[in-house]
């Protein structure tokens, strides 16, 4: 991981609004590939080599911290050898911590995670 990367640490916490706003980006930005509950089977996927990561059940696992997640999120899937955009261009940083944040709650229906 890029230095620039290390030890970054999410700002945003686990809020309604927070959830909400990163359901919304994650489903405009990130669920055609990896699919609405992060399964990876989106429908932009069928032609995809490798396929997209299954982030539903990487979420939990030891590699991805935040700031793993960030610089995935941010410059993409070449240091995988996979086509993933980086997004670094497209979102700003805290749009990735609101996806971020939004995967690590379990992939709520993002308007349910906006309701109290």
């Amino acid at each position: 991981m890029p230095l620039e990367y290390r030890h970054r640490t999410n700002p945003y916490p686990a809020e309604t609004t927070v959830i909400r706003d990163g359901g919304r980006l994650y489903k405009s930005h990130c669920a055609t590939c990896h699919d609405p509950r992060g399964l990876g089977g989106g429908e932009a996927s069928r032609d995809l080599t490798p396929p997209p990561a299954f982030l539903a059940y990487l979420i939990d696992r030891p590699r991805s911290v935040d700031e793993y997640l960030l610089w995935s999120i941010a410059e993409g899937g070449v240091q995988f050898g996979s086509g993933m955009p980086a997004y670094k261009e497209v979102l700003t940083a805290r749009q990735i911590w609101q996806i971020v944040t939004y995967m690590r709650t379990g992939f709520p229906d993002a308007e349910e995670a906006g309701q109290d």
